[in-house]
């Protein structure tokens, strides 16, 4: 198949996964574009402030090739933004409230990627200092670390593995979690945001998170419903799905701990705990005014190697696998 240029700087492999994966054939790309681009005037409420061809690709990726379900997922993403202004109006790295909750390690992300090729997010749910970060500002630094990451085309295909661990967040924490807030991450990032996650993984959650968990199931897709694991205090079965030799000591993991300044750096600059302000990414240049692919520079993360091994996890019943929703027992897989 001829290359294109859209995949440009892609190794063999992973355009393989891609054709397998996701049905993408490089030599109908550009008309699958065409064809997601041409239904933007169905909908002249929503205002799709960029629609080069690299950027409807990502969407295409998260979709599958879905063309319906692909523009859907772009109307989706522009929607979100503007009827969440507030939200996007100083999105970028040096926003105030977005870096203190970067610097704060929300997220974290791995250097290295799983034996799947995914970049693995973490939130130590502990750290939220309340009084310091908004869970506003939180989401608003989760996603903007999603659009950096994303402009790398390994992880439109490979996709994403978030893990939360909630050790030692308290019930007073939890109680700040109001589903409205909690349905707002979760438009933000199932219904409105182009990734492929291939997990959410839930360690050392208390029985309030629990019930928490219940409570927002309702929005959640049975897709995304499948891919969350709660796995307790049951690391042996993180690491089914995980090698350990991805994961920092704090999941058991082969790897140092998780220095919670990592990822502030590698956006903001070295100089990143300075309070000064910064110019470093203007990344609300796309939620402003129309940017073409120039934003194909120096935000994208270097692709980072992968571990060799490539042992397929073991098979792990699913939290909800029995479908008698209430009869299940608190943690499943303890």
């Amino acid at each position: 198949a001829e290359m294109t240029h859209l995949q440009a700087g892609l190794s063999p492999e992973t355009i393989e996964k891609a054709r397998l994966e996701l049905n993408e054939n490089p030599d109908i790309l550009h008309q699958d574009i065409q064809q997601v681009r041409d239904m933007i005037i169905t909908r002249p409420d929503i205002g799709f402030l960029r629609t080069d061809d690299a950027f409807i690709l990502r969407f295409l990726r998260a979709r599958k090739f879905h063309q319906t379900e692909a523009f859907r997922l772009l109307a989706q993403y522009f929607q979100y933004r503007q009827l969440n202004l507030d939200m996007f109006k100083n999105f970028k790295a040096d926003d105030p409230g977005i870096k203190r909750a970067l610097t704060d390690g929300f997220p974290g992300v791995l250097e290295n990627r799983d034996h799947c090729g995914r970049k693995i997010l973490l939130l130590f749910a502990a750290n939220w200092d309340q009084s310091r970060n908004s869970f506003i500002d939180i989401l608003r630094a989760i996603l903007l670390s999603l659009e950096v990451l994303i402009e790398d085309q390994e992880l439109q295909i490979n996709g994403f593995i978030l893990i939360i661990d909630w050790s030692n967040f308290s019930f007073k924490q939890a109680s700040k979690l109001t589903p409205s807030i909690l349905k707002l991450a979760i438009e933000g990032l199932q219904d409105s945001f182009p990734a492929r996650f291939g997990g959410v993984h839930f360690v050392n959650q208390p029985w309030y998170i629990h019930a928490l968990y219940t409570l927002i199931k309702p929005f959640l897709k049975d897709k995304t419903r499948k891919r969350i694991f709660l796995h307790g205090n049951n690391l042996n079965s993180l690491h089914q799905l995980i090698h350990p030799e991805c994961l920092p000591s704090e999941f058991g993991g082969t790897l140092p701990p998780y220095d919670m300044g990592t990822w502030a750096r590698t956006l903001l600059g070295p100089d990143y705990s300075d309070e000064n302000e910064y110019t470093h990414t203007s990344y609300n240049a796309m939620h402003v005014k129309h940017t073409s692919s120039n934003l194909e520079r120096e935000a994208s993360p270097k692709p980072m190697k992968r571990s060799q091994s490539v042992v397929e996890p073991g098979t792990l019943k699913h939290e909800d696998q029995g479908e008698g929703e209430n009869t299940q027992p608190l943690l499943a897989l303890d």
